[in-house]
């Protein structure tokens, strides 16, 4: 009896060592691949809250007035591609209900554009690409990918410089679990504003170059762990005129202590968290480990049927017959 491979065998062990062969490529090479900041982006954020609001009509600081803050972010497809890093074009607006609904951003109580650029993968600033600010720090918008329970560099646009965010444990925000960031901002200088003497004070001048102050009273972030995706947003802006060289607030343009995501922001960021970061595990986790696993019981498999063949009977030989001999 001889032995052979038959073609199944054959095929289940090739098969087998492919998806060994692929099960590491998808961890390390496709994954890190598939974890990169969009360049299509676009989406909304919206704020709200109460709190105190200087009413230029009126002249003076209104208490008790609904605040609604809206942050939109666009993708430049365009300068993305040129330049190979993120590029998003970011609008915000702060509205009362005085101003709202308003046909254009412009006619919010403040409106401010300017734009991120950040590597796609490590959401490192980048500067280039006409970014305005100068954005520094290590987040904002969103975090990293694979966040840390550490303390992470914020970019906070509002003071124009970067704050420390301190991981804070663990918060559910519509059911979904992320990681909780919180800090506050001290009185500093950010500009300053021409505006009439008598706001800040001073009713012998006509008009003074004041200056502006901004603080604020604490962020509270909630981040999805595999994404960055920042889930849950509150702040609590506070925005003062202080006469030229003054050590307290004159006036207050703005003051709230809390202005947060709406339900139904949260429930949109929850939505995408999970999708973007289900689908990285899939790619990182679920897929390796399906692949590696299979592709070990084909090798298994298709090796035994190898080492055992098929068996097959020995062709019959020819064998010779005695002649009759002739005797004469």
């Amino acid at each position: 009896m001889r032995r052979t491979a038959s073609p199944l065998s054959l095929i289940l062990l090739g098969l087998g060592t492919f998806l060994l062969v692929l099960a590491p490529m998808l961890a390390w090479y496709v994954t890190p691949r598939a974890a990169v900041n969009p360049i299509d982006i676009d989406t909304t954020a919206v704020y709200k809250g109460n709190g105190s609001v200087f009413d230029t009509d009126k002249v003076e600081t209104v208490p008790d007035q609904n605040i609604t803050v809206t942050q939109r972010v666009r993708g430049n497809v365009a300068e993305s591609e040129r330049s190979g890093n993120a590029v998003w074009d970011v609008i915000t607006t702060v509205d009362t209900d005085k101003s709202l609904p308003a046909d254009d951003p412009h006619d919010a109580l403040d409106f401010t554009p300017h734009r991120w650029v950040m590597d796609r993968t490590t959401t490192k600033p980048v500067h280039c690409c006409e970014e305005t600010p100068y954005i520094e720090g290590e987040a904002y918008l969103k975090f990293p990918f694979d966040v840390e329970k550490r303390s992470y560099q914020w970019w906070d646009n509002a003071g124009g410089t970067t704050i420390t965010l301190r991981y804070d444990g663990t918060e559910k925000i519509q059911g979904y679990t992320g990681y909780r960031f919180t800090g506050t901002v001290a009185p500093r200088k950010v500009g300053t504003r021409l505006v009439p003497g008598t706001l800040v004070d001073e009713p012998d001048r006509p008009q003074v170059l004041a200056e502006e102050w901004y603080s604020n009273h604490g962020f509270r972030l909630v981040v999805d762990q595999a994404t960055g995706r920042v889930i849950y947003a509150q702040t609590g802006p506070r925005r003062t005129l202080r006469a030229p060289g003054g050590e307290k607030d004159a006036a207050v343009l703005l003051d709230s202590e809390k202005i947060a995501f709406t339900t139904a922001t949260q429930k949109e960021a929850v939505r995408q968290a999970k999708q973007d970061s289900g689908l990285l595990r899939m790619v990182g986790e679920t897929l390796p480990i399906g692949t590696a696993g299979a592709g070990f019981v084909l090798v298994v498999v298709g090796g035994v049927l190898v080492a055992r063949g098929r068996k097959r009977p020995e062709a019959p030989g020819t064998v010779e017959m005695p002649q009759p001999s002739l005797t004469m």
